[in-house]
């Protein structure tokens, strides 16, 4: 993109600067009627070609280089400037005050053009004393187009980083909203799709698997539904609904869930984030807690902590459940970054693990 706003600035500079260089064509036609030798007036139309040249070219080739190069090729075309203004006229200074304006950076090109308004301020005569304003003029103005073009390269940066910023932050959300959908739903279809295999094998009555199976179509369905609403950004989660989900996804595991009556405790800014933090626990404790009777789900007006009293095992210490290190609890800090909570997850001195969020005060 830095290439494309480079080679803009550059055809404009050409455009413009070979409309300003026709009007070295009167110098340039002055040069076969002034009654000199024809060497004489080769040299200077040979001069006056270069200098045009030079105008137009030398700015889109100092624009990368080196300091050294830019001031020095300043101060070269200022002294061509100077060995044409006898044969020409002191306004051929317009054109190099204007391109040591451009080219020249910092503030040497004021040392440049300011050394050379100097000798002209004591050398002309009056009648060139507008040649002075105009020269001050248009370095000035030159320099302000340059300071006007470099912001405009500056913010068209910005604007592209910053809708690079706004790509990485969706592709962030969708990949954490997918891993709490799918994370969530695959795990519930994966327990109740056992406990209907366990069912089958030990001839409990074919209706019970049904419901079970049953179950495992709506999880299924309502995982598309939510990838969909996903993807477009419109899904919304409800921490009342993620209780009931995760105490039916409990007890098709076996595990006896121990869960708040209400979420009206919770202040409703925190119950979307405290909905995601309860779907990564309860998530966790049916793939990680090997062994796991009970998960207690407890609520306060600015926090949410899960329990659970199964063998956490080497899963404890990897950075999939501690520290937020993995894709589950590194997405839900994030969440959690915006409403200012912290996490903290790890196993508990006895048995079992534990999750929990604050938001604080």
């Amino acid at each position: 993109m830095t290439d494309d706003i480079n080679r803009i600035i550059h055809r404009g500079w050409v455009f413009s600067a070979s409309f300003f260089a026709l009007f070295m064509l009167p110098m340039l036609v002055m040069q076969f009627d002034a009654g000199r030798p024809g060497w004489s007036t080769a040299l200077a139309v040979g001069g006056i070609v270069v200098y045009g040249a030079g105008y137009i070219a030398l700015p889109v080739m100092l624009w990368r280089s080196s300091l050294t190069w830019q001031l020095g090729c300043g101060i070269a075309y200022m002294g061509l400037a100077a060995a044409l203004s006898p044969v020409c006229t002191p306004y051929v200074f317009i054109w190099a005050f204007a391109l040591c304006a451009v080219t020249v950076p910092g503030w040497w090109f004021v040392v440049v053009d300011g050394a050379a308004f100097v000798v002209l301020a004591a050398a002309l005569t009056g009648d060139y004393l507008g040649l002075l304003v105009i020269l001050l003029s248009v370095a000035v103005l030159c320099r302000s187009v340059v300071h006007m073009i470099d912001v405009n390269r500056a913010l068209r940066l910005v604007r592209d980083q910053v809708a690079a910023l706004a790509v990485a932050d969706e592709r962030g959300r969708v990949a954490r909203d997918l891993h709490d959908v799918l994370g969530h739903s695959l795990t519930t279809v994966t327990v109740k799709a056992g406990l209907a295999r366990r069912m089958l094998e030990s001839g409990v009555a074919t209706d019970r698997v049904l419901a079970e199976m049953r179950d495992v179509e709506r999880l299924s369905r309502q995982a598309l539904a939510d990838i969909t609403a996903t993807v477009s950004g419109d899904r919304a989660v409800s921490l009342a609904a993620e209780l009931v989900g995760a105490k039916e996804a409990l007890r098709s595991a076996g595990i006896d869930a121990d869960f708040p009556l209400a979420v009206d405790d919770v202040e409703p800014a925190y119950q979307e984030a405290f909905a995601f933090a309860l779907r990564e626990g309860v998530t966790n404790v049916l793939r990680h807690s090997a062994g796991a009777t009970r998960c207690e789900v407890r609520l306060g007006d600015r926090w949410l902590e899960v329990r659970d009293d199964g063998d956490p095992g080497p899963a404890a210490a990897a950075p999939s459940r501690v520290n937020g290190g993995g894709n589950g609890l590194s997405g839900l800090s994030q969440r959690l970054g915006g409403i200012g909570a912290r996490l903290e997850a790890g196993p508990l001195p006895s048995q079992g693990f534990r999750l929990r969020v604050e938001v604080a005060a």
